[in-house]
């Protein structure tokens, strides 16, 4: 048994893209069993966050993401916006400042 190093770019990237989806899903899982809590701001936020997740996530978790950016924005009061493609190093900031503000 060694130590598994990732070294390829592509195994590089997987590694950062299933760290940042894994933290994206925890944070809208934890937000969802807590939704009275929360500021409408804070609402409109994790739909942006599941709709920028979209793009990087593959299979079924990425064809839920649209219905759940959705609901995060109706909840919010907003209409649906427009999916943009962000970066995986600014989405898991995103996902962190998100997660500190509201307390996960």
């Amino acid at each position: 048994m060694g130590v598994h190093r990732i070294t390829s770019e592509a195994a590089k990237y997987y590694a950062k893209r299933e760290k940042v989806l894994g933290a994206g899903i925890v944070l809208l899982g934890s937000a969802s069993e807590k939704l009275d809590q929360l500021s409408k701001e804070q609402l409109e936020k994790l739909g942006d966050i599941a709709a920028e997740l979209f793009p990087h996530a593959p299979g079924y978790a990425g064809k839920l993401l649209p219905i759940i950016a959705r609901l995060f924005w109706k909840l919010a009061g907003v209409g649906e916006k427009e999916y943009k493609y962000v970066e995986l190093e600014e989405l898991e900031k995103m996902i962190e400042e998100l997660r500190k503000e509201i307390g996960e």
